[in-house]
């Protein structure tokens, strides 16, 4: 999140645009769909219209995630408006709504520039805001429709993924998941097989 440069314009609005797909889970193409009255600051939630399904959904904003929005609004967003406002709330340097590619590579760019590791560009934002909430206890349902996901096999691939910390949680939490404790009962089980 804090690889561009906020001291110059597009340096925040990438931010605001980072800070939102990760926020938010929302996919690339509803970013760029996105229109100024969409954002409500006041709920902290923002309006996806027409996402895939052609379904509309709202999704929360967290405060910080909502704080970059407002200042790309107020400070740079009415510096890049030429000629007659489109309404869409991020803009290119020429005015108009941002391309799908050239949002891609911005973010590829800064998830490479941050050294994370792994490739990546929008959907790798929503797959880890996704994946670290399953992982922070959200409940699959809720996960879910943040996503604007209908279908159980869209979200497998979410549970897929965090098996290795549930797998982990279980090892902490569960009575039955340690051998420590009933050790001396198995081995003792054990070496009574062997005399049969």
């Amino acid at each position: 999140m804090a690889v561009p440069d906020i001291a110059v314009p597009l340096g925040l609005r990438d931010r605001a645009m980072l800070e939102l797909l990760y926020a938010t889970a929302i996919r690339r193409g509803e970013l760029i769909a996105l229109k100024l009255y969409d954002v409500d600051y006041a709920r902290s939630t923002l309006i996806v219209r027409q996402g895939k399904g052609n379904k509309d959904r709202v999704v929360p904003l967290g405060e910080r995630a909502k704080a970059w929005p407002v200042a790309y609004r107020d400070r740079v967003r009415p510096g890049l408006v030429v000629g007659r406002d489109p309404g869409t709330l991020f803009l290119s340097r020429d005015g108009h709504a941002l391309e799908a590619k050239r949002l891609s590579e911005k973010v590829r760019g800064h998830v490479a520039t941050a050294g994370i590791g792994k490739p990546g560009s929008c959907h790798l934002l929503r797959h880890t805001a996704a994946t670290l909430m399953l992982e922070g206890g959200a409940d699959i349902r809720f996960i879910q429709a943040l996503l604007g996901h209908e279908s159980l096999e869209t979200r497998q691939i979410y549970t897929r993924v965090s098996i290795a910390k549930l797998a982990e949680i279980h090892a902490a939490t569960h009575p039955g998941a340690r051998l420590v404790r009933d050790r001396a009962l198995l081995d003792a089980a054990l070496a009574d097989d062997g005399k049969d």
